[in-house]
C-alpha cells in the first residue's frame, strides 16, 4: 500500500522548520542546557529559525563574552558590542587561546586561526558559536565542535562582489601581460613588442562553477563582450539564460574556451580537477583564472601545461600551500600573474563579512540556528543509535544516484520513498532527508550539509525533495525496510540506472547492520555499500564473473561482495561489485573491452 507521510511538512519540504516536530527541540539541548525550549517557527528575511528563549537562570542573562581572534571590520565589532563583552586579542598563540577560551562563550576567526579540539576541550563546555569570517572553514575541527555542543557558523555571501571583481581584474591584467609589463618598465626596459596581449571580446570564457562568484563573473565578462558558456550541475537553467549564459558539460567547456575562470569549491571530487588528462582536453592557447580554491587545479601538471604550450597564461589568487614556496617554479613562471589570495580583499568586503558573521554569531548566542550554520546539533543517543545505519545507507545511496547523473544534466527533482512498518508519528524522516541531501550536494559542493541547513541548502540550488511512505504490514520494530532514490528529468550515464518511467532509481536497505545496494533501474542486486562500485551491464552468460574478477585480480583489487540481478536466464543482467581498492583506468577500459559487456560505470563512495 502507497501513502502520503501524513505530516504536512512533508508535503513542502522546503519550508520545513526545525520546529516542525515536537520530538526534536531535545536535539538542542545538549548545545544550549540552560534554556527552556519553547520552539516556533518564525520567518526572518525568507529564512527560518528556531528560536529557545532562555530561562532566568541561563548564562544570557548576563553579558556573554565574544572573543574576536583576528581583525573584523569596525561595523562588525560595534554589532557584537551592543550585545556582547568584545575581547579583541589578535596574534594569539595556540596555548594562550586555550587559556582564554574557558571565559569565553564565542569565538570569531578568519583562516589563520586554528580550531582545534584542543580549544573545544579547554573551553569545558562554555563556548557556544565559533564564528569564521569568510567562507571556508577548513581551520575548524567540525567534529569537535559538534561533540562539544558548539556551533560553527560562516559568512558566505558578503565577499562575492569582491571575488568576481579581482576575477575580472586577473582576467584583464593576464590578457594585456599587465605584471610582467610594469615589472619590466619598472626594471629599466621598454619592451612593447614583448608584450603585446589578446583581446578580450569575442572570445569564449568557460565559467566552471556557476554559484554566486562564477554568477557575477559571467555578467562582468558579458559586459565586456566575451562569450559566456558555464559548467555547474545545480546551475539553474532559468538564471543562466537570465545572463545570457549557456550551461555546457564539462568537457565541451574544456574543448571550446579560449578563457577559464574556476569558481568551484575544493572538494573530493574538485580536487585536482585540471590536471594532465583535463588539459589534454583544452585547445591549444587556452588562458586560466582561479580565485577559487589551489586545490582544485595540479600545480605540476599546469607547469606542464604552460611549458608545452598548451596554457598560454595563468592568473592565479589561490594555491594549494599558502603562502608558496619562494622557489615555486608556478609562481616564478614567466607567464604567470600571481597575487596573494586578494579575491576577498576589499574595504567594502570587509565590513560586509563583518556584519554577516557578527549577526550570525550574535543570532546564535541568543539561541537561534541560522541558515549559515555548518555543524549539526547533537542528535538525541537513543534516535541516532537506532538510525545511524539508515542515516549511513541514506548518504551513499545520494552520492550513488548524483554520480549516475550524465555530465552536462542538473539535478532538480528527488523522490524518496521510505518502505516502513511505522506510523507516520513515530517516524520522522528528517535526519534521513537530510543525509540524502548531503550525498547529492556535497561531492560537488563547498556546502556543509546537515539537519541545521539541509532543507534551506536544497531550496537554495533549486532542488526540489519530495517524500513519500510505503506502508508495510508487520512489526515496526525495526524503523525502515527499504530506502529507494529517484531523481527525475535527467540522462544517465548507466542506462540500465533508468527505471521503467525514466528516472535513476537505486533503491538499498540494511542488512546486519550494514548499508546495502538492492536495487538499480528495474534491476535487483545485493552488494554492500562499502569502498565503491562496479556497475556492468552484460549479457548474462556463464564466465562473467570470473572474467572481471580476474581483471580486478591482477590488479590486486579486492573484491568485497559481487551480486548479479537479471531479467531473465541467458538475457541482459546488471552485475554490481564491490571494491576496496578504487581500480586504475588501465583496468576499468579492460572491463569494458569484455564483448559481453554493455556498459560499465565505477561509483566511489
Amino acid at each position: 500500500m502507497m501513502a502520503s507521510l501524513a505530516t504536512p511538512t512533508l508535503k513542502n519540504p522546503s519550508s520545513l522548520s526545525l520546529s516542525s516536530k515536537p520530538r526534536l527541540p531535545s536535539v538542542l539541548s545538549a548545545a544550549f542546557p540552560n534554556t527552556l525550549h519553547f520552539p516556533r517557527s518564525l520567518p526572518q528575511g525568507g529564512r527560518r529559525f528556531l528560536i529557545i528563549t532562555a530561562s532566568a537562570s541561563s548564562s544570557f542573562s548576563n553579558k556573554p563574552t565574544v572573543l574576536v581572534a583576528e581583525k573584523l571590520g569596525e561595523a562588525g565589532l560595534e554589532l557584537l558590542k551592543e550585545f556582547a563583552n568584545v575581547d579583541c586579542s589578535y596574534n594569539l598563540s595556540p596555548e594562550e587561546l586555550c587559556t582564554k577560551i574557558s571565559l569565553c562563550d564565542a569565538l570569531i576567526v578568519r583562516s589563520g586561526t586554528k580550531v582545534n579540539r584542543e580549544v573545544f576541550e579547554s573551553s569545558g563546555g562554555r563556548l557556544k558559536v565559533v564564528g569564521r569570517a569568510g567562507v571556508g572553514i577548513d581551520n575548524v575541527d567540525l567534529s569537535a565542535a559538534t561533540e562539544h555542543g558548539c556551533l560553527v557558523v560562516n559568512a558566505p555571501t558578503a565577499n562575492t562582489v569582491a571575488a568576481a571583481e579581482h576575477g575580472i581584474a586577473l582576467l584583464a591584467a593576464m590578457a594585456r601581460n599587465v605584471a610582467q609589463a610594469d615589472a619590466s618598465v619598472k626594471a629599466g626596459k621598454w619592451q612593447r613588442n614583448k608584450y603585446v596581449g589578446v583581446s578580450l571580446v569575442g572570445k569564449t570564457l568557460a565559467v566552471l562553477g556557476f554559484g554566486k562568484v562564477g554568477s557575477e563573473v559571467a555578467r562582468r565578462a558579458k559586459g565586456l563582450g566575451m562569450h559566456v558558456i558555464a559548467h555547474d550541475p545545480y546551475a539553474p537553467a532559468d538564471r543562466a539564460r537570465a545572463i545570457g549564459v549557456e550551461l555546457v558539460s564539462f568537457d565541451e567547456a574544456l574543448a571550446t574556451a579560449d578563457f577559464i575562470s574556476l569558481h568551484m569549491p575544493l572538494t573530493p571530487a574538485t580536487n585536482k580537477m585540471l590536471n594532465d588528462e583535463t588539459f589534454a582536453k583544452m585547445k591549444k592557447g587556452v588562458r586560466i583564472v582561479n580565485v577559487a580554491r589551489g586545490g582544485v587545479i595540479d600545480e605540476e601538471a599546469l607547469v606542464r601545461a604552460l611549458d608545452d604550450g598548451i596554457v598560454a597564461q595563468a592568473a592565479l589568487d589561490v594555491f594549494s600551500e599558502e603562502p608558496p614556496k619562494p622557489d615555486s617554479k608556478l609562481v616564478q613562471h614567466e607567464r604567470v600573474t600571481v597575487t596573494p589570495h586578494l579575491g576577498a580583499s576589499t574595504m567594502e568586503a570587509q565590513e560586509g563579512v563583518a556584519i554577516e558573521i557578527a549577526e550570525a554569531v550574535v543570532g546564535a548566542l541568543k539561541g537561534e540556528l541560522a541558515a549559515t550554520a555548518v555543524n549539526a546539533p547533537m542528535v538525541p543517543a537513543e534516535v541516532l543509535t537506532e538510525l545511524k545505519p539508515y542515516v549511513e545507507l541514506a548518504e551513499k545511496l545520494g552520492r550513488l544516484a548524483v554520480q549516475l547523473v550524465a555530465g552536462g544534466s542538473g539535478v532538480k527533482t528527488v523522490k524518496v520513498s521510505y518502505a516502513t512498518s511505522r506510523a507516520p508519528d513515530d517516524f520522522d524522516t528528517r535526519l534521513l532527508r537530510a543525509m540524502i541531501t548531503k550525498g547529492i550536494i556535497e561531492p560537488i559542493s563547498s556546502v556543509f550539509v546537515n539537519l541545521v541547513n539541509a532543507d534551506f541548502t536544497a531550496k537554495q540550488r533549486g532542488l526540489r525533495i519530495t517524500e513519500e511512505r510505503v506502508l508495510l504490514d508487520g512489526s515496526p520494530e525495526s524503523p525502515l525496510e527499504s530506502i529507494q532514490v529517484q531523481i527525475a528529468n535527467v540522462e544517465s550515464k548507466f542506462a540500465s540506472a533508468m527505471s521503467e518511467t525514466g528516472e535513476i532509481r537505486v533503491e538499498g536497505r540494511v542488512k546486519d547492520g550494514v548499508p546495502h545496494l538492492t536495487k538499480v533501474g528495474s534491476f535487483e542486486v545485493d552488494v554492500s555499500l562499502e569502498g565503491s562500485i562496479i556497475l556492468c551491464r552484460q549479457v548474462d552468460q556463464p564466465g562473467m564473473i570470473g572474467t572481471v574478477g580476474n581483471i580486478l585480480g591482477e590488479e590486486n583489487v579486492n573484491v568485497s561482495f559481487m551480486s548479479v540481478g537479471r531479467v531473465a536466464p541467458r538475457k541482459h543482467a546488471v552485475m554490481a561489485i564491490g571494491v576496496d581498492e578504487q581500480p586504475s583506468k588501465e583496468s576499468l577500459k579492460r572491463i569494458g573491452e569484455v564483448p559481453a559487456i554493455e556498459e560499465f560505470v565505477f561509483l566511489k563512495l
